[in-house]
């Protein structure tokens, strides 16, 4: 005991960083179901599927995103989401076996709604694990998926806002005409006219612009994770964020739990959040340590980005801690369900910055 208090005080003394203590769950109260962000329809629909007959982790864990891919869950995830710049809706997702390591991912996957069971089957049927761009809708394609149109009016009209907005915001730098008062095509400007010119865009998330869900599911000593994401809104096309990277957007182990993150993917990427919190707790860590531990090092470097990251260990023991979300009251929240609740519960966590 005396030496975890030690560790978290240590843990405060590089940026204390409020965090959601984790709660124990015993393991005849399994299944467990936790997911990022306040999308309770797809926790329940994870539950119900981890409840019925022959349901496992990853039926839980597909079924589970598809409802945020079929609703759009603020338009972060699935169909009729945040348009690329040439206006057209991309989609990201992984799925991971906790078991056997094995993952199926796709990233810029287009006119296709189901990431989450198009990257399943690249798990499944094939020995790759990450598929992308019209290749990976054509691989989609010949196995059956359906192609459909994944714009709605409400992606074509922020389209047309932005551009009537000389293409504003976006995430070019260092390029001419000057990407803070205007549209492209851009070329590498030889020197800058202007401060500005030099600048990127701080991938502010927002409500109408924020991030992955991410899902974790525990029963009977098995843990499966997934992703799915529409990314940034007005992105570079083929832009591929954190969310279908594994280690990054997520991670399970089956002896020790799993982990996943949400937020500025660009920068989130660069630190393999998800897989430092597993191998923290794999050391005896518990997870709302090593959440903080993660996100304190992502800070050392971007102390006003926006990102978070929850956990859970085998035990049932959870854990989040976030940074920035500046658009969020600085608050971010997150579903679990366990054996003994009568329903999803929502934790807010309080972030720095």
């Amino acid at each position: 005991m005396a030496k975890r208090m030690r560790l978290s005080l240590v843990l405060c003394w590089l940026g204390c960083i409020s965090l959601q203590s984790w709660s124990p769950v015993n393991g005849d109260k399994m299944p467990f179901v936790i997911n990022s962000w306040p999308y309770p329809e797809a926790t329940r629909k994870a539950w119900e599927v981890i409840n019925s007959a022959g349901g496992t982790p990853l039926d839980a864990v597909e079924k589970g995103i598809i409802v945020c891919e079929l609703e759009g869950c603020d338009e972060a995830v699935g169909y009729g989401g945040r348009p690329d710049e040439n206006g057209e809706t991309t989609l990201d997702a992984m799925i991971m076996d906790g078991v056997t390591h094995d993952v199926g991912a796709v990233g810029n996957l287009k006119r296709v709604k189901y990431a989450i069971s198009v990257a399943r089957k690249v798990m499944e049927l094939t020995n790759h694990s990450f598929l992308v761009g019209d290749d990976a809708t054509r691989f989609a394609l010949d196995i059956g998926f359906k192609q459909e149109n994944l714009r709605t009016n409400e992606s074509i009209g922020l389209y047309k806002s932005w551009l009537e907005n000389n293409c504003q915001p976006n995430f070019w730098k260092r390029v001419s005409p000057n990407p803070r008062s205007s549209c492209g095509p851009y070329k590498p400007a030889d020197t800058c006219q202007s401060l500005a010119c030099g600048q990127g865009v701080k991938s502010h998330i927002t409500s109408d612009n924020h991030d992955t869900i991410g899902m974790i599911v525990l029963d009977k000593g098995i843990v499966a994770g997934g992703t799915s994401t529409n990314g940034l809104n007005h992105k570079l096309p083929g832009r591929v964020g954190d969310s279908p990277i594994s280690g990054s957007g997520l991670y399970v182990d089956n002896d020790i739990g799993g982990a996943s993150a949400t937020g500025d993917g660009d920068i989130m990427m660069r630190f393999s959040s998800s897989y430092q919190v597993v191998e923290s707790m794999r050391h005896g860590v518990s997870p709302t340590e090593a959440v903080i531990e993660a996100i304190n090092r992502i800070r050392k470097h971007y102390p006003d980005f926006d990102g978070a990251l929850i956990a859970v260990n085998k035990a049932g023991e959870f854990g989040a801690a976030c940074n920035g979300f500046k658009e969020f009251d600085r608050k971010f929240k997150y579903c679990i369900m366990h054996a003994g609740m009568n329903d999803v519960k929502i934790h807010v966590v309080n972030c720095t910055q």
